[in-house]
């Protein structure tokens, strides 16, 4: 049997210490696909002695790796050349030094070109920090590059049958990176008869890649080439505008707005424009600007029209902008996880993004640094009502980056302020734990709760702070009573849910930022909610109190738990401390105390800490809340003065009442 899939990995000066770079060879090493069926080829740019010989050892170890030792170019175009010219796979899949595969990655891959007979075929990619790809919403033996989102997907990550490369003599120019990428992928896709997407099981981890110095000249030249290949293929139309319309807001418009103008150098901004500007007149028409956003509209007229000082004053009058979030409740439905959003864009000191009202229209206001209209009302048009508007959840697993669309319902509501109007999302996001992964179960573990919002102008993503009365998150069975899903805050007090916490007594430290204390009659009460109560009760459990001074006292007491209503209403552990001004054996005295729980030999940390003072006072020291706050301060006061602990009371409702999420 030959080979069936080379992967073609270049690579440049990793160092010893590239966790990322080991992290890819481990993944090539280790896949499913036996390995005489499949090669790695190693093209080295020429790097130092080091990783030659680390390559080398490689190679010797494992037949199925070869390693070509080039001469320095400084990019990866070379190497990728390189590799696809020796590669032997009647399959060519292109990685990059950073990146890894899921073990069983190439044989999926593999699988599936040959039962569609694909000439590309794109598994699922996870981007580090990106929310879910829309072209990866489900399988796809025929894809389309416009209707199904592939240009979105044009990294060199992919699986390419090796007769077709070499039929369309395919090849990266030498262009900048990117651009050198955009120009194969784009001739690939155009020229390919079918082009397949995997979307049910993650393929690939796409690590960051190095931004070098931009050549404004030499990066115009670049798309002038990426042009040139959409005029080969396609005819004067609907479909070759769309096509155009992609680089002229990726590669033109994003490059002269936003956080990129503004981290360009002052010194390089002025030729980057320039070089730009001609780029637009010359092969961007103004009948594009009706495939772009608004705000893209906004910069396409500013490049066309005006300088560069009004693009600055744009980027300068929208950053920072961001997502207010506000969590409405958290229910079970049917064994699905249900969350209650609303949202709001607002810009960096807070105050909400507001539009203009003409009629029933809304129009994108230009900010007052550009000292009057930019667009015509028909261009400024905020379209609200666009099936791209709303509120959009994801969910990330915190240990291996997979993401996945959450199914959101909810509306745009619109807030009249006289003749401006405040755009907000009202949403409810689901969670069912037995299909979310594209239609199969959620792997067990912690995932991370993404929101973003668009309104047609403008959009931001956002994650959901844990409240500062944390609410009681109640823990349920999914997939028929199988599985435990404890939604909780993550330790930097942000949405999470747990699907099949390690134990009962991790699920209950997952919500351990709910506690609640009272002082009576001498002892210290810690009450915990506890998300699920099994019914059984669970293992006898203490709560283990560990002071954080030199002597490290401990003082345990039995932990008693109290079932609530499974879905419905959390149970609830208590533990019961004697206190005493004076530090005495087994009892709590002055001092911070760390709170473990003890079950079947084993200990696990809770969330949030005891500071006892010498009154025999304590109080709760909370992630979003350390200790020494000004509140502090307040407290000892209160002590003092009659009537000054109402004040503080108030104090503390209206903080936790308006402050920002």
């Amino acid at each position: 049997m030959g080979v069936k899939v080379s992967v073609v990995v270049p690579v440049s000066d990793p160092g010893d210490g590239d966790d990322a770079f080991d992290a890819c060879v481990r993944s090539l090493l280790g896949q499913t696909l036996p390995s005489d069926e499949y090669e790695v080829i190693f093209a080295d740019d020429g790097s130092g002695e080091p990783t030659r010989t680390r390559l080398d050892s490689v190679a010797a170890a494992h037949p199925n790796v070869r390693v070509l030792h080039l001469e320095r170019h400084g990019s990866p175009v070379r190497g990728r050349n390189s590799g696809l010219s020796v590669a032997r796979g009647d399959y060519v899949y292109l990685l990059g030094q950073r990146d890894r595969l899921e073990p069983d990655a190439l044989e999926r891959m593999h699988r599936m070109a040959v039962e569609t007979d694909a000439d590309v075929l794109i598994g699922r990619l996870v981007y580090e920090g990106h929310p879910p790809l829309p072209a990866f919403r489900r399988n796809r033996d025929r894809a389309d590059v416009l209707e199904d989102h592939l240009l979105g997907l044009l990294t060199p990550h992919k699986l390419f049958r090796r007769t077709f490369v070499e039929s369309q003599w395919l090849s990266f120019p030498d262009l900048p990176a990117e651009l050198s990428e955009h120009a194969f992928v784009l001739r690939a896709y155009l020229a390919a008869k079918v082009i397949a997407v995997l979307s049910d099981h993650l393929c690939c981890h796409v690590g960051p890649a190095p931004e070098p110095p931009i050549d404004p000249a030499g990066y115009a030249d670049g798309l002038r080439v990426i042009l040139d290949t959409i005029d080969d293929f396609t005819e004067p139309g609907e479909r070759r505008d769309r096509l155009y319309a992609h680089w002229l807001r990726v590669c033109v418009l994003r490059r002269l707005g936003g956080r990129a103008l503004l981290a360009t150098p002052p010194e390089e901004r002025e030729a980057l424009f320039d070089e730009l500007r001609e780029l637009v007149r010359e092969r961007f028409p103004l009948r594009l600007d009706r495939h772009l956003s608004v705000p893209m509209r906004a910069r396409a007229a500013l490049v066309r029209t005006r300088g560069l000082a009004d693009l600055v004053a744009l980027a300068e009058a929208t950053r920072g902008m961001r997502l207010r979030a506000e969590l409405r409740g958290i229910r079970w439905e049917d064994g699905r996880l249900a969350f209650d959003f609303a949202g709001e864009i607002v810009h960096r000191d807070g105050a909400p993004v507001r539009y203009r009202r003409m009629g029933r229209r809304v129009l994108w206001t230009p900010p007052p640094a550009l000292g009057g209209p930019v667009l015509s009302p028909s261009l400024a048009e905020v379209p609200l009502d666009a099936p791209s508007t709303g509120m959009r959840a994801h969910i990330r697993h915190t240990e291996t980056g997979a993401v996945y669309r959450l199914p959101v319902t909810g509306e745009i509501v619109q807030i009249r302020e006289g003749d401006q109007v405040r755009v907000q999302a009202v949403a409810t996001a689901r969670l069912d734990v037995g299909k979310a992964a594209i239609g199969r179960p959620l792997p067990p573990g912690l995932w991370e709760v993404h929101l973003r919002m668009n309104t047609g102008a403008h959009h931001a993503r956002a994650r959901v702070r844990c409240p500062r009365s944390p609410r009681n998150c109640v823990g349920g069975l999914a997939e028929g009573g199988r599985r435990l899903v404890v939604p909780c805050w993550s330790e930097r007090g942000e949405l999470a849910v747990c699907v099949e916490p390690r134990s009962f007594a991790d699920s209950i430290a997952l919500v351990s930022t709910g506690v609640n204390i009272a002082r009576r009659d001498g002892h210290l009460f810690v009450s915990l909610p506890v998300p699920y109560v099994p019914p059984s009760g669970g293992p006898p459990m203490e709560c283990v109190l560990v002071g954080t001074d030199a002597r490290a006292r401990t003082v345990t007491a039995p932990a008693l738990v109290e079932p609530g209503m499974p879905g419905r209403l959390a149970g609830q552990l208590i533990a019961k401390f004697p206190v005493r001004r004076m530090p005495v054996p087994d009892c709590l005295g002055p001092g911070v105390w760390r709170p473990y729980l003890r079950a079947d030999d084993r200990e696990v940390e809770l969330g949030f800490g005891l500071d006892v003072r010498w009154t025999g006072r304590a109080r709760l020291i909370l992630p979003d809340r350390p200790a020494g706050t000004s509140f502090a301060r307040l407290r000892r006061f209160a002590a003092r003065v009659p009537g000054a602990g109402r004040v503080v009371r108030l104090c503390r409702a209206l903080r936790d009442r308006y402050a920002p999420q």
